[in-house]
Formats: C-alpha cells, sequence, structure tokens
C-alpha cells in the first residue's frame, strides 16, 4: 500500500458536519444507541445547538465510482450509496445492526462477508445518511482475501 504522508501533517481532526431537522432523534440514534460519546454540547441563542460526538479515528477514503460500485455490489447486490456514506468500523456487526434497526435506522443490507474479510452491514439512519457498519474479522489464515489493495506505480 502506498502511503504518502507529509513528515508534519498538519490536519488534526477530520469532522463531519451534517445539519439535522431532529437533533434530538439524531443524537438518541448515534449517541444512544450506536454509543458515540459527547465530546461537546453547546447551546446558543434562540435554539442554536452543536453536539461534538466523539467517532474515534477518522479517515476520509476516497473510492471513484468503480470502487464504490464494487462496495454496493459486495455490500448490498446493487448500487445504492449517494455521492456521501458514512462507515462505522464495530465490535459486533450483526447486533450493532439489530440494535440500530430497533433504534429506527432502515435496514438496506444485512451484514455480509466481504472479500476483504469484513463483515458489512448497510442502513438508512437519522439524519438522511446512508451508513455501513463494518467490523475487521481475523486475516484469512491462507492469506488470500480476494481483494488487494492498489500497491501505486
Amino acid at each position: 500500500m502506498t502511503t504518502n504522508r507529509p513528515e508534519t501533517a498538519a490536519v488534526t481532526q477530520l469532522r463531519l458536519v451534517v445539519t439535522v431537522d431532529d437533533l434530538d432523534q439524531a443524537l438518541a440514534f448515534y449517541r444512544d444507541a450506536l454509543g458515540l460519546p459527547v465530546e461537546l454540547d453547546l447551546a446558543g441563542d434562540q435554539g442554536a445547538r452543536v453536539v461534538i460526538l466523539d467517532a474515534g479515528r477518522a479517515t476520509l477514503e476516497l473510492s471513484n465510482r468503480a470502487q464504490a460500485e464494487l462496495i454496493d455490489e459486495v455490500e448490498v447486490g446493487r448500487r445504492v450509496a449517494p455521492r456521501l456514506r458514512v462507515a462505522f468500523q464495530v465490535t459486533e456487526a450483526e447486533a450493532t445492526t439489530d440494535r440500530l434497526v430497533q433504534a429506527g435506522a432502515t435496514l438496506i443490507a444485512a451484514p455480509t462477508m466481504t472479500p476483504w474479510n469484513s463483515l458489512n452491514s448497510r442502513l438508512h439512519a437519522p439524519a438522511d445518511l446512508q451508513i455501513t457498519l463494518f467490523e475487521e474479522l481475523e486475516p484469512d489464515p491462507g492469506g488470500r482475501s480476494g481483494w488487494e489493495p492498489d500497491q501505486g506505480s
């Protein structure tokens, strides 16, 4: 895998900012059901409020259209993802999927084994986000995942 990391990384946090119509519903889902702890909760004038939830380590995944189509095919069986999809790594994909469906998400695809040895599910969640839950499984003892990352040129 090719990694182009500057000696001194200027970015120290990736924050996904989502405007929601029902903040209480979104908090019940992402904070309470998914378990993201509150990092900051601020209220301002005229009903303004922002809650920042800690989602652990953040990455920005950039995929070309062919890769996005491949991921949709593996996880769902057809092309369904919008331009932006949020993925959460979890320790128990099946249990978390069930819990989030009970908390108001709509199941798009049940947990499915991927060629890259993870268990992934797809949900339509509050705040009008399509999310993937993924559980990284133990490496294939044969060393073959059926998918190899781009090694660069």
